[in-house]
């Protein structure tokens, strides 16, 4: 049989229950020491530890808006609504479609889990205000809080998000917003943003998320199908675990909701119905790559007046069912996201669990807030999704291929009956239930017997009570009966799916396991590295190349997700497989080449659509469900495949039926009359009647043997089951009679509170045990010698309530103790021998007691009933194919169902529930007897424990190791007074009895239970904490070898480590010992009563050295005379007392040594303990505080290498130079020299005269083009330009100082050690610090060898005296400042206190910003180290309450005056004598070389040669830095800039401007805000300071930009005027970016019929502007109550917008321009040339080049056309074009040059005319015949040319069909042609006479000469001829 050998572990730290599960432990042997510590952050003098990560827990969301760019939009003023959790933030209004916000909102989640947290949703929305509400969304974009945390530094810095309509998706991108969010919890940094406030619009790395992907609309469709199982609890049972455990279904009427990323849309709602088909499709619109990775599902209860009620959740991760490609490195570029057809599993309930059952101890019940604890159904649903490219609907119905999927799902998805097994073998760890317990076993809705409306199964062990093992738990004493649950549960077959998902898993533990054991190899040398490595390469090539389950249509149906998984799960798989068969990685690459393995595995792991629900374990008592463990199903799945295929579990059983009799007392004698209402037969709670002749056997079942009685072994109170040893005690009580004579009293013998118990005498021995010594009195308490103690007798009882030792005369009572020690024998521990199935012996099997309370073995006076147990055996008929398990399940499932078709017919509803409980009593317990048990030998081999805190204020606690094993359990020795107790000690458990196979045993052995408890001074024993263990398991002592000792974590919370333990275990099987081999307890040596460890385990010791440099202490309030003690390894040493703290609290004596001998493995050393003792008055001595150095690891040194330097103390020898003292009158420094000054009017300090060069002393004044601020700008990268970047400039630190890796936290000469005087918690109290370093090194055992060189020098007490020292502050500004009023800003100003100097003034605030900037200067003087913290305090300005605190930050001064990496005072670039970068250091470059090479014991530089420095051995050149002279003023000698050089090599500090974390107590461990600064140290005794930097704040220049508006062209016309034609009246406004108060417009060009204006106006524009920085500054009020001016930064940006002019209605918005004067494009010089194209930042095409952009403060004067745009249908399109003329000007040169608005006086420069405008702007009837000719003329002048072509073509075709008939006749008749001679002159004549006859003339002149030749023929002649001739003439 198959089947699931399990056993559920309940909840720490105090579980209800434990069972053998096994229990996954980390090794932390090997792991470095940075990652063991864990940082604290320091807040208010105390030290707030980063929670576990799982934790409730702190956290903050921080939202920054710049701005947006190319909103959707006309004439818009948008806001930014922000929605984080339930809080609604709002940005300030704007205007422009390119608005600038620059504003930061904060956002605190109190006291939440991580996983709670993530799910939230940021969104973010983008409105129009001026619009409608329907309709003013421009944009929106949502992310989830997971997303953000999880990228790099919890933070998106300065993206670019894609804003979408919310509704309307496909619609596409609507514009850009420009964001940073942060979410920060306890101990994370917000990184520092050093970008500029203004910035080009959006590039595509800009872009979030998109530099992978791009930005897409993708169709989310979801196709929901139907649903099963649903299910409901009526008002029956109001809670999850009420007492009332009956559940019934209730009517309800589902409906499905979805969600993704806040958009939710529901199906229809089915009625009155649990298996609802919706058959609905919900389509969503989501942008790619989505920002949330959630898809949420929720199914409810509707109810059309009521709430709905939830009945399960589900929900699904966007990243299981897709894929980008990041976990393939080849061409696999991933798939889109897809699910099913697949059931999703619904699961709901509450959070927690009630824990009100029990009266006396409260008992830690279920702490898990993780909500779908309960099965609740399924839903059938798919998901398909594809790129959007159409407009889609929201919902619609299935398409008509629904029918071929359900026929296929019903093909492919027929249910299988799956059967399960649990076999529970051990139940530790419980507390004292006052109840009886029994587990239950549940998958899905089978095996719920709560749950009345599903047949009843053997899912439910027997009633059991809880017994006492001896240590301080119960177990459940099951023996050699283990129960055993079955159940058969009827689901898909996704056997496919489950087995790939268990193949990937043993690949992906192999190589996590290989991994750590990779992790644990400290030396890189070590042998075993390449050998582990090979290991790991060749398990991970086997595991990759095992093939995965093929894709069989008969068991599984196919979906696109599994085809996609396996496609990408084979590519992963081998493409691991190459890189481990090509692997060559070096030593340092090998973890992190297998991290990134184990990452891509880990990536294709999930698996979801498991259709199957996770088995739950619960433990069960008075009907409430307690505890409970969930088993994955896929995990005990088997699968005839082989064993990698299938689950981890199985195990075989017999099955027996069992039943309770029942017998009452009545009048003295046992029987059944006086049970009453309670049944003879019955369960074990009495409640159901079961009589014996109602059991039928089953179908295909017959009975074994007749009924017996159950032996008395299962003992359901018996306290002895499982000790060894019984300690019996029996109380003699005497009282006196009326002589006044102890007598006995009247109940003689009684237990410890009164109750009567038998004489001792009377009391036998029971069998299997033995008595070594007989009854003795206890004379260990307070008792008098006999050992009686008295009191006085109270009634009614008379017994006393309280005890004396002393006799009084007026005692009337007195008792003694008896005590005796039993033993059990060793022979009786086997398997006890089965009973006789006979009913001949009638007291056989009884149990004493009643049903409201526990069972004794033997009657007690108090026992009025009894009942025992019945057995009767089953065994089937005939052999079955299956395991009788679930043949036995299925014959009684028949059995049911024919039963209920009987009830059914009935047709009664409560008839139906009746019988559903009763067939629940019906079903069978089984149990698996296991006769012989394997017997085995567990060895604990504790050693030693470290990081351990005392729990007392003084005293160190007393410590001790409890090992719990099963039900067994052993304790070691208590060791007092020690932070690191050393038990070396062997805790052997002999003949331990185990049930499963020894191979099983060896693959999972039960794991070991490790309790530390510490006892306080006061006797109270606390649990500090646990830790599981899993021994080495050893079946042949011929194999044995002893175990390595690793450290092991003790934890009290989950992820809250309390110390580390030392320990080995090893479990032993015992068989017969052969002759020849040796017991295992041989080799375990016995010392002082106890076993300690086989030498060869314990650590190797070596003689070593450590030498402590006790450099002083620090921060104790109230010290007198204290000490150090330093604790390691057993030894001890102390330092010399501090005779006056008050005045030095440096130690006399700092250099000790302290030899002593300490493990050769560095992973075994033993912590260094100190410990400061106070030595007050009157000898009192207190302890003040204690630390622990729990990793030695960073302080190992080798003396004897050549390289290593000790540490010294930073000194020089003044004696070398030439010292002056210098006047008041001779000091440029006033204040410095003032400084100087001692009490007695005398120098302190002298100071070599050529330290300082005479430029020095000068006080003349320059005049830069740059400033300190201009190199800071640029080295935070808010200026991108910076001329002198190769000279002058700084380092930008996003971190404090001591944080930065290369100087080693400025702790190089000396650490700080934070001392505490009690359990060091998360919000420990720091009293005190230890200032102090060591060094450890071995020691040669020989004599004869020389010691190595001490490491640590005693200095003098001038050298290590307090030091004078004056220090200046510069505070430069602060950044993400916490919000403290009630408009989202504050009022911040600085306060410094050093010592009891306090300096800054609450009235020199910021008014109304987060980020101010201060550019502040403090000076104070101090002595170091009495005065050594600097804290800086940030506050909040407040008119009348009190002043809020913004955090604070505090500055160690004395590890920047001690460390050797010059942190008092940074290097600068360039070395100059003068100007605004003067050299500020006491000591020249050259003499800092000097000091620098004195503390590295180095032989001092030579300068003798000139140009050229002898360092370190070798000789530099100036030449070998500086090709030529750097082209800058003021630079210093040569000499003095080639060691400047040098120094910089070294690593020193350069100059610079650290950024500091603020934290606050009132949020400990958030991040308050940062403020950036530097601090420069000078001690006095070296001189004067040099020159402060300046650092005050820039002025902003004032500036006036003119702006000549001269015409227009092309604009859109918008009206329409009486004849038809359009026409715009424009006119143009003007403002700059956020002054729109100072909105200026032109006049208004009337009746534009073109689209032409002629304005020739000026607008002018003053404002403040700084160049560096290239942002105006605005300073304005708020509202008209702000008391103070905000001042704001924002782009300078000029609007220029074009409007149509309307009389009665509102003006037409007709375009805009919006430039940037500091990055505008250069103007068009042509109309036609100006496109749109010209303010693209991006060309659209890879081969269009970018507009040319410039700067108007560079160019001072353009001017040309710019395009005029407008949003048109969602696109921007070119509506116009302006002629301006810009023009910037400095205010001294617009008062040189002065120009009026308009065309007003002064107008000039240049002057501007009235524009001369065209007639037809004029009203038409002024000049009707020009407005009739523009009008006419200009429209249709094209109509007037068509139509007169179109007229002579007419008139020329009627003229050619008019002419065509005479043609055509004179075609016809062609007339005849003679030609004659010349005609006669007179003829001529004529002729010509005639032709030149005027035409008046009306008659025709004859002469007299033409009758000469008229004949009838000469007629008709001249007739034609004189045709002829109108022809030819």
């Amino acid at each position: 049989m198959e089947g699931l050998t399990e056993e559920a572990p309940l909840p720490c730290p105090n579980p209800p229950a434990e069972f053998s599960v096994f229990l996954e432990t980390w090794e932390k042997l090997g792991i470095t020491c940075k990652e063991t510590e864990r940082p604290e952050i320091m807040v208010d003098d105390q030290s707030v530890r980063r929670p576990p990560f799982s934790m409730p827990q702190d956290f903050q969301v921080q939202v920054k808006i710049f701005g947006a760019h190319q909103l959707h939009g006309n004439n818009i003023a948008p806001v930014v609504k922000i929605l984080i959790g339930d809080k609604l933030y709002r940005t300030r209004i704007k205007k422009g479609i390119n608005p600038f916000f620059n504003e930061k909102f904060f956002h605190n989640f109190h006291y939440l889990s991580p996983t709670a947290i993530f799910e939230e949703i940021i969104s973010i929305q983008v409105v129009d205000s001026r619009a409608r509400r329907s309709k003013s969304e421009i944009g929106a974009c949502q992310i989830d809080i997971g997303t953000i945390y999880r990228s790099p530094g919890h933070t998106i810095m300065r993206k670019w998000l894609g804003l979408c309509h919310s509704s309307k998706p496909n619609l596409g991108i609507r514009g850009y917003l420009k964001v940073t969010i942060s979410v920060l919890g306890i101990g994370d940094h917000a990184p520092v943003d050093h970008g500029q406030l203004h910035e080009t619009g959006p590039t595509e790395k800009d872009l979030f998320i998109s530099a992978t992907v791009p930005i897409r609309l993708a169709n989310f469709e979801f196709l929901i199908y139907s649903a099963e199982d649903l299910h409901l609890k009526t008002a029956v049972t109001s809670r999850l675990f009420a007492h009332t455990v009956k559940e019934i279904k209730s009517i309800m009427n589902p409906i499905l909701e979805l969600e993704i990323a806040g958009q939710i849309l529901k199906t229809k709602p089915r009625f009155h119905t649990e298996k609802p088909k919706w058959d609905q499709s919900l389509k969503f619109s989501v942008q790619l790559p989505c920002m949330t990775n959630h898809i949420k599902l929720r199914v409810l209860d509707w109810n059309k007046s009521k709430h709905n009620d939830v009945i399960g959740t589900a929900s699904l991760n966007i990243t299981h069912i897709s894929s980008i490609g990041a976990y393939s490195r080849g061409t696999f570029s991933g798939f889109l996201p897809c699910f099913g057809p697949s059931y999703l599993i619904l699961h709901g309930g509450e959070k927690a669990l009630s824990q009100s059952f029990l009266d006396e101890e409260p008992f830690p019940l279920l702490s898990s807030t993780e909500e779908g604890l309960i099965y609740r159904g399924r839903v059938l649903m798919e998901l398909v999704s594809g790129i959007q490219d159409t407009k889609t609907s929201t919902e619609k119905e299935v398409s008509h291929s629904t029918p071929r999927i359900y026929k296929q799902l019903k093909e492919h998805q027929n249910k299988k009956d799956y059967g399960l097994c649990v076999i529970f073998l051990s139940s530790t760890m419980m507390p004292a239930f006052e109840d009886l317990v029994h587990f239950e076993v549940t998958i899905g809705h089978y095996g719920n017997k709560m749950d009345l409306n599903y047949k009843p199964l053997a899912s439910t062990t027997r009633y059991s009570q809880a017994v006492f093992d001896g240590t301080l738990y119960h177990h459940m004493p099951w023996k050699d009966n283990k129960p055993v649950v079955s159940l058969i549960s009827a689901w898909e077959d996704i056997s496919y799916r489950l087995s790939s998902l268990n193949i990937l898993r043993i690949a992906w533990d192999r190589l996590k396991s290989n991994l750590e054991a990779l992790k644990s190899i400290q030396n890189p040398k070590n042998p075993a590295l390449p050998r582990l490595w090979k290991k790991l390469l060749e398990e991970l090539r086997e595991d990759c190349r095992r093939p995965l389950p093929k894709m069989s249509k008969e068991s599984t149906f196919i979906t696109i997700l599994d085809k996609n998984l396996l496609k990408l799960r084979h590519k992963v798989l081998s493409e691991l497989d190459y890189e481990a068969k090509k692997s060559t990685h070096e030593v340092m690459e090998m973890v992190p080449t297998a991290e990134n393995w184990l990452y891509r595995l880990n990536g294709v792991l999930a698996e979801p659509q498991s259709s199957i629900p996770d088995v739950v374990i619960w433990l069960l008592c008075k009907g409430q469900r307690i505890a409970y463990a969930r088993v994955p199903v896929h995990t005990i799945l088997f699968s005839k495949s082989g064993p990698f295929y299938c689950g981890k579990f199985c195990g075989k059983a017999q099955t027996l039926f069992m039943q309770y009799e029942n017998q009452a007392m009545y009048k003295g004698k046992w029987g059944q009359q006086g049970l009453k209402n309670y049944p003879i037969f019955s369960d074990v709670t009495a409640q159901q009647a079961l009589p014996m002749k109602d059991f039928q056997v089953p179908q295909g079942w017959r009975w074994e043997g007749n009924w017996f009685v159950e032996p008395q072994r299962r003992l359901l109170l018996g306290t002895d089951i499982t000790q060894n040893q019984i300690l019996e005690e029996v109380y003699e009580n005497q009282t006196r009679d009326p002589w006044k004579r102890w007598a006995p009293a009247a109940i003689p013998d009684t237990d410890m509170i009164g109750q009567p118990v038998p004489a001792k005498e009377n009391m036998e021995c029971p069998e299997g045990w033995f008595i070594k010594e007989n009854w003795n009195v206890e004379l260990n308490q307070a008792v008098d010698d006999e050992g009686w103690e008295y009191g006085v007798g109270i009634l009614p009882s008379g017994i006393p309530k309280a005890w004396t030792a002393v006799e009084k005369t007026y005692h009337s009572w007195r008792r003694r103790r008896w005590v005796r020690q039993r033993y059990q024998k060793t022979e009786e521990q086997r398997h006890e021998q089965k009973q006789s199935p006979a009913l001949s012996e009638e007291e056989e099997g009884w149990e004493y007691g009643s049903f409201d309370s526990k069972f004794d073995l033997s009657p007690q006076p108090d026992s009025k009933f009894r009942h025992r147990c019945w057995h009767r055996r089953m065994v089937p008929t005939e052999d079955t194919s299956i395991s009788p398990i679930f043949f036995l399940e299925k014959s009684l499932e028949k059995e049911m169902l024919k039963a209920k078709e009987e009830k059914k017919e009935k047709d009664d509803p409560m008839a139906q529930i009746n019988f559903l409980m009763e067939q629940e009593f019906s079903t069978p317990f089984i149990y698996c007897i296991i006769h012989k048990p394997r017997y085995y030998q567990l060895l604990c081999y504790i050693y030693q424990a470290r990081n351990l805190m005392s729990n007392d204020n003084q005293t160190f606690s007393e410590s001790s190791i409890q090992v719990v094993f099963l039900h067994y359990g052993q304790r070691t020795r208590t060791l007092e007074t020690s932070l690191v107790p050393t038990w070396n000690q062997t805790l052997i458990f002999n003949h331990i009895p185990l049930y499963e196979k020894p191979r099983d045993i060896e693959e999972n052995p039960p794991l070991v239970c490790l309790e530390l408890w510490q006892q306080n001074s006061y006797g109270k024993q606390s649990l500090c904490g646990r830790s599981m263990c899993s021994p080495i398991v050893y079946l042949d002592l011929k194999n044995r070898a002893l175990p390595l000792l690793s450290w092991h974590p003790i934890n009290k919370m989950p992820g809250e480590e309390e110390g580390e333990i030392l320990a080995a275990f090893e479990l032993i099987l015992e068989t017969e010992m052969v002759s020849n081999q040796r017991s295992p307890l041989m080799s375990i040596p016995w010392k002082n009563g106890y076993y300690t460890l086989p030498q060869s385990m314990q650590p190797s010791l070596k003689k070593t050295a450590i030498e402590i440099l006790a450099w002083g202490l620090r921060n104790i309030k109230k010290a007198y005379s204290p000490r150090l003690l330093i604790e390691c390894g057993g030894e001890t040493l102390e330092t010399a007392r501090i005779e006056d703290y008050s005045s030095n609290p440096n130690f006399p004596q700092a250099a000790l040594l302290l030899t002593l001998f300490l493990p050769q493995e560095e992973a075994y050393a033993p912590p260094l303990v100190l410990k400061v003792v106070d030595q007050q008055y009157f000898g009192i001595q207190l302890l003040v505080g204690q630390a622990v150095v729990s990793c030695l690891r960073p302080y190992f040194c080798d003396p004897w290498a050549k390289d290593y330097v000790a540490p010294r103390l930073p000194g020089m020898k003044l004696s070398s130079f030439s010292l002056i003292s210098f006047s008041p009158h001779h000091s440029p420094f006033p204040l410095a020299f003032n400084l100087l000054r001692g009490e007695r009017g005398y120098i302190l300090g002298y100071v070599p005269l050529h330290l300082f060069p005479a430029a020095l002393f000068s006080t003349e004044e320059y005049i830069h083009e740059v400033d300190w601020w201009s190199k800071m700008l640029w080295a935070s990268g808010e200026s991108k330009k910076w001329d002198y970047k190769d000279y002058y400039t700084l380092k930008m630190y996003d971190c404090e100082l001591e944080a930065v890796p290369d100087f080693q936290g400025l702790q190089d000469f000396c650490q700080t050690f934070n001392l505490y005087n009690e359990k060091k918690t998360e919000d420990s109290p720091i009293v005190g610090q230890f200032k102090g370093l060591f060094r450890i090194y071995p020691l040669s055992e020989n004599p004869k060898q020389p010691s190595p060189p001490r490491q640590f020098q005693n200095l003098s007490e001038r050298q290590s005296g307090p030091q004078r020292c004056f220090v200046r502050v510069y505070v430069v500004r602060a950044l993400n400042l916490q919000p403290k009023d009630n408009n989202g800003l504050c009022d911040p100003y600085v306060i410094l206190k050093l010592g009891k100097t306090v300096l800054g003034n609450r009235h020199d605030y910021k008014p109304n910003t987060v980020d101010p900037i201060f550019g502040m200067m403090f000076e104070l003087k101090c002595t170091i180290p009495l005065e050594k913290d600097l804290k800086i305090t940030l506050f909040d300005f407040d008119l009348i309450s009190p002043d809020d605190k913004i955090g604070s930050t505090v500055i160690d001064l004395e590890n920047r005056l001690l460390s050797s990496f010059g942190a008092r005072c940074g290097l600068p670039k360039s070395y100059c004598v003068s100007g605004p970068f003067q050299w500020r250091d006491q000591l020249t470059p050259s003499h800092l070389l000097e000091r620098y090479a004195h503390r590295k014991g180095l032989p001092p530089p030579d300068f003798s040669i000139e140009d050229s420095i002898t360092f370190n051995g070798r000789t530099f050149k100036l030449l070998n830095f500086e090709q030529h002279t750097p082209p800058i003023k003021h630079l210093g000698p040569p000499k003095e800039r080639l060691a400047l050089y040098l120094l910089q090599a070294q690593g020193q500090v350069p100059e610079h401007v650290e950024t500091r974390t603020l934290y606050s107590s009132t949020q400990p461990g958030i991040d308050q805000g940062k403020v950036q600064l530097w601090v420069d140290i000078f001690p006095l005794h070296l001189g004067p300071p040099g020159p402060p930097v300046n650092i005050n704040l820039r002025k902003a220049k004032r500036y006036e930009l003119r702006c000549i508006i001269w015409e227009t062209r092309d604009v859109d016309l918008q009206d329409v005027n009486l004849t038809g034609e359009k026409m715009s009246d424009i006119y143009i406004k003007g403002w700059m970016h956020e002054m729109e108060k100072d909105m200026q417009k032109t006049d208004i060009h009337y009746r534009s019929l073109t689209g032409n204006g002629s304005f020739n106006w000026r607008f002018v524009f003053t404002f403040k502007y700084i160049p560096t920085e290239q942002i105006c500054i605005l300073s304005k009020k708020e509202f008209i109550w702000s008391l103070d001016r905000t001042v704001e930064k924002t782009p300078p940006r000029l609007l220029i917008q074009v409007w149509d002019n309307d009389k009665f209605l509102p003006d037409d918005f007709l375009g805009i321009i919006e430039l940037d004067l500091c990055e505008m494009p250069i103007p068009a010089r042509k109309p036609s040339k100006c496109t749109l194209s010209m303010m693209e930042n991006k060309p659209k095409w890879p081969f269009k080049f970018t507009y040319k952009h410039v700067s108007l403060f560079r160019q001072k004067t353009l001017a040309g056309w710019w395009p005029c745009q407008i949003l048109d249908n969602g696109k921007w399109r070119l509506s116009g074009k302006v002629n301006m003329t810009l023009e910037v000007l400095t205010e001294e040169e617009a008062e040189d040059k002065p120009a009026g608005r308009g065309r007003s006086e002064p107008n000039q420069y240049p002057t501007l005319h009235a524009p001369i405008r065209p007639e037809s702007s004029f009203l038409w009837w002024l000049s009707p015949s020009l407005s009739i000719r523009y009008i006419c003329w200009h429209h249709y002048r094209w109509r007037f040319f068509i139509l007169m072509i179109v007229t002579s073509l007419f008139i020329m075709l009627l003229n050619f069909v008019f002419s065509i008939p005479y043609y055509l006749a004179m075609k016809l008749f062609t007339p005849e042609i003679r030609i004659a001679g010349p005609l006669p002159e007179a003829v001529t004549r004529t002729k010509s006479t005639t032709t030149t006859t005027p035409r008046h003339s009306s008659t025709p002149f004859h002469s007299p000469s033409s009758t000469l030749f008229h004949s009838p023929q000469t007629e008709a002649g001249h007739k034609n001829s004189t045709n002829y001739m109108d022809i030819f003439f």
